[in-house]
């Protein structure tokens, strides 16, 4: 595969992933989050970002991690999604954030037999490196349009 250039690496649990730095609008530290009643589980509440309010969601959920105290390595990454016509600005928390950077030999690489293991990988784009160890590329697209139906059970 190409590679996806310069991205922002995060870590939730013990895992490291990457979003390309072209959807990310701003890092924020942990701030308080306002919950909004009856919102699915993977929806911790909203926030004041630049006086526009922001949902966010709780990556440790979406990856069926249990729940952690917010440290003070806790960030928020804001997003701008374009799809469908739509441009939504949405925010994850993720348990840190590393940097922002290239992956090694800025290559990404398929899931290795995803098909034979019945993965549904969708919301991995591919395999990169850093500092070579494994970086999941999450694909934000197919991350938002899969929450409802991932989350509901």
């Amino acid at each position: 595969m190409n590679g996806v250039g310069t991205v922002v690496t995060f870590g939730v649990g013990d895992e490291t992933f990457a979003i390309p730095v072209s959807k990310v609008q701003e890092v924020l530290e942990m701030r308080q989050i306002s919950r909004l009643p009856d919102s699915p589980g993977h929806v911790l509440g909203v926030i004041d970002v630049r006086g526009h309010g922001v949902s966010v969601i709780d990556l440790r959920k979406v990856m069926k991690l249990p729940d952690q105290d917010d440290g003070d390595a806790t960030r928020i990454i804001v997003l701008w999604l374009d799809e469908d016509d739509l441009v939504a600005r949405v925010a994850m928390r993720a348990d840190r954030v590393y940097e922002v950077t290239l992956l090694d030999d800025d290559r990404i690489e398929p899931v290795p037999e995803a098909e034979l293991l019945r993965w549904d990988c969708r919301l991995v784009t591919g395999l990169g490196r850093r500092h070579e160890a494994f970086v999941a590329l999450i694909d934000l697209d197919h991350l938002f349009a899969a929450l409802p139906s991932r989350l509901a059970a």
